[in-house]
């Protein structure tokens, strides 16, 4: 490593400021502090020094999203190996069956060839994700003479999970793009914008492209299968529909079911969610608020009942397993950027995205899911939210004298 020290001191002057490479300064000061702390630190006083910084927070939540991650990789393989027989398919064929022949066997009984499987569909998408994002985040850092921050590793595969696996790559590549250029950098970039951008770059592909992102061919990775989400079986069938199913709360929990890759096992997600937690990266207040509030209104909706709606029976445990509800609570409603930032804010803000995702699956038939556009209107209410906290605290100690 020193060798590879001496080498970037050694060009560091071309990337500097009147050096042949200037414009280029920011790929420069993302090699070099990816192998090296910054050799430049505060001198003046005063500052305040605090271990959790920028980097360490994106680079934690990045690291504890490989939990659901290899976890969704393997029932995207098993769920999609276990389909195989019942449609006739023997291959998957073309690039992905050529990689996957290479390292693995269709046989769903071994947790190896379920990983590989589900990894030959997921990995290209995470790729795409980052390439393409990743050149939006160089043009702009250039363009504006910035550095590459490292929020982008955490928007990269919080997108990618968010994805079914059977996406076109193409509409990868143009919902990143969305989400990066216009969810974020039109407004300054990282630490300026008011909406997450995974989010906002999966929302453009669910209106956009609704056939690739929503319907019951589009969750297993196997051509000429069809399977409905749970939620897409609550909406028109109820909890009957449900059971009869064959989907039980366990399975649900674990992430043997339909749905995009990262937002199926909550077991994966609560494992994050305590490093998360523990390490003070995510918002207890923001998680327990978007549980409590979740709670609250599902239970509301199932006392009061409904004749028409059989979405209305599904009880608080099954909404906490089913979608990317979990996903959402711990990795999407607690980005610090576009978050409420005041405590009394964060129980708001929390309990605004659990009450409104379960008025949006159960009330709304058109949309069974619910998490992502709940997520996104609470990011559009989170100034508003903190304004009327501040306010209220400002008229608090003017009563007191």
């Amino acid at each position: 490593m020193k060798a590879l020290r001496e080498f970037l001191d050694k060009i560091e002057p071309d990337f500097e400021k009147g050096g042949k490479y200037e414009s280029w300064y920011a790929i420069y000061e993302a090699v070099d502090t990816i192998f090296y702390t910054p050799g430049k630190v505060t001198a003046g006083a005063s500052h305040v020094r605090d271990a959790l910084e920028v980097k360490r927070v994106m680079t934690t939540v990045w690291l504890c999203a490989f939990f659901p991650m290899f976890a969704g990789m393997y029932f995207v393989g098993f769920n999609a190996l276990e389909a195989m027989g019942s449609v006739g398919v023997e291959s998957i064929g073309g690039w992905r069956g050529w990689i996957f022949e290479l390292l693995a066997v269709y046989d769903s009984t071994s947790w190896w060839n379920c990983l590989i499987y589900g990894a030959v569909y997921f990995v290209p998408i995470y790729m795409m994700t980052f390439v393409v994002g990743g050149f939006w985040e160089v043009v702009f850092a250039m363009k504006r003479g910035h550095e590459i921050n490292e929020g982008f590793f955490v928007t990269s595969i919080l997108f990618a999970l968010t994805l079914p696996a059977t996406i076109p790559l193409w509409q990868v590549a143009l919902g990143i793009s969305f989400g990066i250029v216009i969810g974020k950098e039109v407004f300054g970039g990282t630490g300026k914008n008011f909406l997450n951008p995974a989010l906002t770059g999966r929302a453009f592909l669910y209106f956009a492209y609704p056939a690739q992102m929503s319907g019951d061919a589009i969750w297993t990775a196997v051509d000429g299968f069809s399977g409905a989400t749970a939620l897409g079986i609550v909406a028109a069938d109820g909890m009957a529909g449900l059971m009869s199913s064959g989907l039980t709360w366990t399975n649900a929990f674990i992430g043997n079911m339909q749905g995009s890759v990262g937002e199926t096992s909550t077991l994966a997600i609560m494992i994050g969610m305590v490093v998360l937690l523990f390490t003070k990266v995510a918002s207890w207040r923001i998680v327990l608020g978007v549980f409590l509030g979740m709670v609250a209104m599902s239970s509301l909706l199932n006392w009061i009942g409904s004749d028409t709606n059989p979405a209305f029976q599904l009880p608080f445990y099954w909404h906490f397993v089913l979608g990317g509800f979990a996903f959402g609570m711990v990795y999407m409603a607690t980005d610090p950027v576009s978050a409420s930032m005041t405590n009394k804010g964060k129980w708001a803000y929390g309990a605004f995205i659990g009450v409104l995702v379960v008025i949006i699956r159960v009330i709304n038939p058109a949309f069974p899911e619910g998490m992502m556009l709940a997520i996104l209107f609470a990011n559009l209410s989170a100034p508003l939210i903190d304004w009327f906290v501040v306010r209220a605290n400002v008229k608090r100690r003017i009563a007191r004298g």
